[in-house]
């Protein structure tokens, strides 16, 4: 499943001076309480540690550029933190409000369920809440299946939402 953009763009593995157009694309999606947890902006130096955990070859962090900026970025996080679950991994996609809705989450959750089976990972699961159709949507186009809900586990300025947790079994 490959998209076509209507501008150039590059996919690269993060570097260490990416990181603060990375925290800033995450926080623009703070305040629409729909993608994220977190309920205030983090700083770069909060998500240092997290961009410390990746790595090109085992978790991945990727950049989209287009015009030498980064648009959008994909993750690749460790799910439960003990070694049998070393084949599975949560992944991540946060795009630029400019750039959304124009094909960069398809492009680049086709390029993470192909890279998948090099960096050993057989399972991919993505984190959504329950209200963040896009996502949802996005993630089922790809083959994700729905395989937990867990009601009202989110308390996003008094209204409690739902978290859905998609997986998908990659193929070698």
């Amino acid at each position: 499943m490959t998209e076509q953009l209507n501008f150039d763009y590059t996919i690269e593995d993060a570097l260490p001076e990416d990181l603060s157009a990375i925290v800033a694309i995450y926080n623009e999606t703070i305040a629409g309480r729909m993608v994220t947890a977190d309920l205030e902006p983090v700083s770069v130096d909060a998500r240092r540690k997290w961009f410390d955990e990746h790595s090109p070859d085992f978790r991945p962090l990727w950049v989209m550029k287009s015009g030498g900026q980064i648009i959008a970025w994909l993750s690749f996080q460790s799910f439960y933190g003990r070694p049998a679950y070393n084949g599975t991994a949560e992944i991540s996609i946060y795009i630029t409000e400019a750039y959304r809705s124009r094909g960069i989450g398809g492009i680049l959750l086709n390029q993470a369920i192909d890279a998948s089976p090099r960096i050993g990972v057989h399972t991919l699961l993505g984190f959504v809440f329950g209200h963040n159709e896009p996502s949802l949507k996005l993630l089922s186009k790809f083959g994700f299946e729905r395989w937990a809900h867990l009601p009202r586990v989110a308390n996003l300025d008094g209204v409690e939402r739902d978290l859905i947790i998609l997986g998908n079994r990659v193929q070698p």
